[in-house]
């Protein structure tokens, strides 16, 4: 039984975050540390942009965080719908 790589992150897909890391970086124009506890582990996303050293901005409910893909996963649902 061959199991296939997962899914690839890429701008516009939906990913669920599968862990914390000890701090999160705001995407804002001036990026702001803060802790862990502003995300949910499970909370879904959508992929924004990348960013330099393989950084995604993931815009959740309430604001767009900088995220390494360690910390991420595709969802099964993995294109954002515009309709």
């Amino acid at each position: 039984m061959t199991s296939s790589p997962p899914p690839e992150i890429t701008v516009g897909c939906r990913v669920r975050l599968v862990a914390l890391p000890d701090f999160v970086k705001t995407a804002d124009p001036m990026p702001m540390l803060r802790p862990p506890t502003v995300l949910t582990l499970g909370a879904e996303g959508l992929v924004m942009e990348r960013r330099s050293h393989n950084t995604w901005v993931i815009r959740f409910e309430d604001q767009s965080y900088l995220l390494s893909p360690s910390y991420l996963e595709v969802t099964e649902s993995s294109q954002w719908s515009t309709s």
